[in-house]
């Protein structure tokens, strides 16, 4: 008897524990409603965040004067002296990381600046009156008497009393070896639609930021100043493509078998680049050809560069767009002197429809091509190299003063020839 009683107890208690769990469940964990059946009310899942709308950007030509001569009570006049070009590589936000005294610290030294010395940059060429205008916007493709094509130099039209400066970018890939070294790993849209650097700090913690990357730190510096940019133009972003771009590995890979996992996975980066090209096409940033593996086009031979081209364009152009911008790897010029020849690989390059061809020297030199429809053009290098040049002062002087610049606390002591 009393084990039939003990069973028939558990029962009860079993039913009441599932009415419980039914009434519960049915509503999120809720009490039902009085007299409803027990299944409870299925809730609404909440309407997801409207996306941020992107804040309206003009871009104007400045080869046509504003009308009356003036925009929003700034007199416009025409200029046709030198346009000064400066190229940085991706600049370092983690020192620390950078400078640790492995095999990689000498070539950052060498060839980048820190977020430090970039923003003091932006500061000096700002409060010497230079203002940014776009690449592609300096030279245009026309036709001479005889209705062959040419490059010619355009006339531009400045806010009185400043001075025209091209800025490019080398290697906005961020390239695997970075990624140790104390660089942001990649371009994102922040939660406010803008561009933001995504990154590792030296505590291993994720880092969005505006302020660790010379792309966003442009963004940020003309905001904050509008007449550094009064035509809307940022910078032009020379990429390569064997790592993919901005950060996101778009890139295929004819070392290992390609499977279609690893184009599925290529695919999502694909999708996930695209809105960040986007913005920042809308935003003033271009792009131009760094090749796609980085080559020399002064030392391979035409097979190489033809199939390298084709790549680039396959899987580079065919997302940032066309472009009339080539900037040789290395600062090597093809055929050996594009100055004083104009080989077969400056040929093809030209038949490719690159137009400005970009190396690198101690002065903004640029050059239209008479035997052929191009121009040819060198730039200056803010980096570890002219930082701590004797001649700093002599080529970089209208810039900066490099004492004002140079990133005493972070720099590894390697000292400097100027005093």
């Amino acid at each position: 008897m009393r084990r039939l009683l003990a069973l028939l107890l558990a029962l009860a208690l079993l039913l009441s524990l599932a009415a419980c769990g039914s009434n519960g469940a049915g509503n999120n964990g809720g009490s039902g409603a009085a007299g409803d059946s027990g299944a409870g009310t299925i809730q609404e899942e909440p309407e997801p965040e409207p996306e941020p709308e992107p804040e309206p950007y003009d871009i104007y030509d400045p080869t046509v004067m504003p009308q009356g001569g003036s925009r929003d009570g700034v007199t416009y006049v025409a200029y046709d002296g030198v346009v000064e070009h400066l190229f940085f590589h991706p600049v370092i936000a983690y020192p620390e990381l950078a400078f640790d005294g492995d095999s990689q610290e000498k070539g950052l030294d060498d060839y980048m600046v820190t977020v430090t010395e970039f923003s003091r940059i932006l500061e000096s060429v700002y409060e010497r009156g230079y203002v940014l205008v776009d690449i592609a916007d300096v030279w245009s493709e026309t036709t001479d008497e005889s209705g062959n094509p040419v490059m010619v130099r355009n006339t531009l039209y400045l806010p009185e009393g400043k001075k025209p400066l091209i800025l490019s970018y080398d290697d906005t890939n961020y390239y695997d070896y970075m990624l140790e070294n104390g660089f942001a790993y990649k371009l994102i849209l922040g939660e406010d639609g803008k561009i933001a650097s995504w990154g590792i700090d030296p505590q291993g913690s994720e880092v969005v930021s505006r302020d660790l990357d010379a792309i966003p730190m442009l963004d940020k510096f003309v905001e904050e100043h509008p007449d550094f940019s009064p035509f809307g133009a940022k910078a032009c972003l020379s990429v390569t493509g064997y790592q993919g771009i901005l950060g996101y590995r778009t890139q295929t890979d004819r070392t290992v078998e390609w499977t279609a996992e690893r184009e599925a996975f290529r695919q999502s980066e694909i999708q996930a680049v695209k809105p960040i090209i986007a913005e920042l096409k809308r935003t003033g940033w271009t792009f131009g050809s760094h090749t796609f593996g980085h080559i020399r086009l002064g030392t391979v031979g035409m097979e190489k560069v033809q199939d390298d081209t084709q790549r680039w364009f396959d899987e580079v152009g065919s997302l940032v767009g066309p472009t009339n911008v080539l900037f040789y790897p290395h600062g090597e010029r093809p055929d050996g002197d594009d100055w004083k020849n104009t080989g077969p690989v400056f040929q093809y390059l030209q038949g490719q429809g690159f137009r400005i061809l970009c190396s690198v020297g101690i002065e903004s030199f640029s050059a239209v091509k008479k035997d052929i429809c191009a121009v040819i053009c060198d730039r200056l290098h803010p980096d570890g190299t002219t930082l701590r040049s004797k001649y700093v002062d002599q080529r970089y002087g209208q810039f900066y003063d490099v004492r004002e610049i140079f990133d005493w606390d972070a720099r590894p002591d390697y000292g400097v020839n100027w005093q």
